[in-house]
């Protein structure tokens, strides 16, 4: 998918100012029966829990994950309170849409404790293709080349790269692994717009996505 998914407010050139519902190895506009899914974020196999760098004044929601849903993010922390949080809830956020692509349901409550406004309403709809379709994804996602900048106004923006070379969109009924061979567009750049709630929780307001951007290639 052109994520997670993960979308919004400062367009980097040629960027879709949305989720697009593409296949994790190639483009389209909308998944159909025979068609990959946007690859939405994998998850990880246990719980997730925000790191110790997060803000603490909110209660996150548990995140469970099939085992066979593995992420790895090469963000390192930057030693920074403020955007060692960015980056912790923005990986819970990726990983609760997943979550709510394996409940099938476009209303889950844990990604909406991550997302609102545009976001929110972009995301629910990129759900909502794969609880139609009656898909999931399944494999391993890579995040990479994280840039965090943090306002004094309590806004940030999060940029970083995701590799879906080895994630694929599962079909349940009947059950089966729709495999694309990885390409350029197996690589997609984030652009999240974020800002801090009064719950001390970094939410995603906007979020663009461009798949095959150079910046993200191997």
């Amino acid at each position: 998918m052109n994520r997670r998914p993960r979308l919004l407010a400062t367009a980097a050139a040629g960027a879709t100012a949305a989720l697009i519902l593409t296949a994790c190895g190639g483009g389209g506009d909308k998944p159909k029966a025979n068609d990959k899914i946007a690859g939405a974020d994998t998850g990880s196999p246990t719980s997730a829990a925000p790191g110790p760098s997060a803000t603490q004044s909110a209660v996150r929601p548990k995140i469970e994950l099939p085992s066979d849903l593995t992420y790895t993010f090469e963000w390192p922390k930057t030693g920074d309170k403020d955007k060692d949080a960015v980056l912790n809830d923005s990986e819970q956020s990726i990983k609760a849409v997943d979550m709510a692509i394996v409940n099938q349901d476009a209303l889950d409550k844990a990604y909406l404790f991550y997302y609102e406004g545009e976001a929110a309403a972009e995301t629910q709809k990129f759900i909502a293709a794969y609880v139609k379709a009656k898909a999931r994804t399944t494999g391993a996602y890579r995040y990479y080349d994280a840039a965090v900048d943090v306002k004094d106004s309590g806004s940030a923006s999060l940029v970083y790269c995701e590799d879906q070379g080895k994630a694929y969109d599962m079909y349940l009924k009947p059950k089966r692994v729709d495999k694309t061979a990885v390409t350029k567009n197996s690589y997609v750049l984030y652009n999240t717009q974020l800002h801090k709630n009064e719950k001390g929780v970094w939410v995603i307001e906007k979020l663009l996505s461009q798949r095959g951007n150079a910046k993200c290639q191997p």
